[in-house]
């Protein structure tokens, strides 16, 4: 496969016009130390491109095609992927904070060592979707499926889980401190890796079928007021 020509700019701020022009290039490119902050993509398609080391801060993505795009060390803070295609795409040690990704695609998509606080997956397709190492503190994630997936170091701490799938899911050193578990569902679940702090009476009744500690349990009824003798 022919190498992907590389567009280095050095942290150079690039305007609208600019972006317009690099977007033109059509083939896949790979886009290093871009300041592209506020800018517009639209509905071109960046298949294939790579990001490195760029600030798409409060950029706005909708509808713009990123299938099998990679990003690397990238800041994406408050920026807008409604209903991008982001399938097969891996995101890596990236900041994603309040970003947007409404009905986004995101089946097989890949975040590891990515920051997600705050992030808006409402009615994304999320078929596949991975995290490892990722902080999704107060995240909005509801009817996300990671049925049968292995979490590892996931951060879920306050976030939306309503109708979420963990269904087979393992966790491993990750948190589910105070997150919100409406009609969430865990059968078959393994939380022996999770944090569990904070979760109330009626939250408890969707881990029937999951397997937990002992000190799970005991910190559980304690939750529910009970003593344990």
């Amino acid at each position: 496969m022919a190498e992907i020509p590389t567009i280095e700019l050095a942290d150079a701020a690039v305007d609208q016009a600019g972006l317009d022009r690099l977007l033109a290039a059509g083939a896949p490119r790979r886009l290093v130390g871009a300041d592209l902050g506020g800018l517009t993509f639209g509905e071109v398609d960046l298949g294939g491109w790579r990001f490195e080391n760029c600030n798409l801060g409060r950029c706005r993505l909708v509808r713009t095609r990123l299938a099998d795009s990679r990003w690397s060390a990238c800041k994406a803070a408050f920026a807008d992927f409604g209903r991008a295609d982001l399938v097969d795409a891996e995101i890596v040690a990236s900041d994603f904070n309040n970003a947007l990704f409404r009905q986004a695609i995101l089946t097989s998509t890949t975040f590891r060592r990515s920051k997600l606080t705050g992030a808006d997956f409402t009615d994304a397709r999320t078929v596949d979707l991975g995290l490892e190492e990722v902080l999704a503190v107060d995240a909005r994630l509801p009817k996300v499926s990671f049925r049968d997936r292995t979490l590892t170091r996931v951060d879920l701490s306050g976030a939306l889980l309503e109708g979420a799938d963990f269904r087979g899911v393992v966790f491993e050193d990750c948190s589910l401190r105070d997150a919100q578990l409406m009609r969430a569902r865990f059968e078959g679940a393994d939380l022996r890796g999770a944090d569990l702090g904070g979760i109330r009476l009626g939250d408890a009744a969707h881990f029937r079928g999951a397997v937990i500690s002992r000190a799970q349990a005991t910190s559980l009824l304690k939750e529910l007021g009970l003593r344990v003798l």
